[in-house]
């Protein structure tokens, strides 16, 4: 079956389809993409994974035309973002 994963930071980003197997694991997807080699200063085994915004357990099976994505942490939290831009 047909997945995509998807990897983005702040100067470069992934959109990579690939094949599985039907029973195909986000963690095997992950391993499968060869994502670590392209970015390979991230750990990604400690990334939240999800898939089409919704975080799910490395053990979660794949459907056809998922896409898997891996979240970096956030820099800032969302609500001191906002203030600071307000000037507060």
């Amino acid at each position: 079956m047909r997945i995509e994963i998807v990897f983005a930071l702040p100067d470069r980003q992934l959109l990579q389809a690939l094949d599985v197997p039907d029973d195909a694991t986000v963690a095997e997807v992950v391993d499968r993409s060869g994502i670590a080699r392209q970015f390979p200063g991230v750990d990604f085994a400690a990334l939240q994974a999800g898939i089409w915004g919704k975080p799910v357990a490395r053990d979660q099976v794949v459907r056809d035309g998922d896409r898997v994505e891996l979240y970096r942490p956030l820099e800032i939290d969302p609500k001191e973002a906002r203030r600071l831009k307000a000037g507060g």
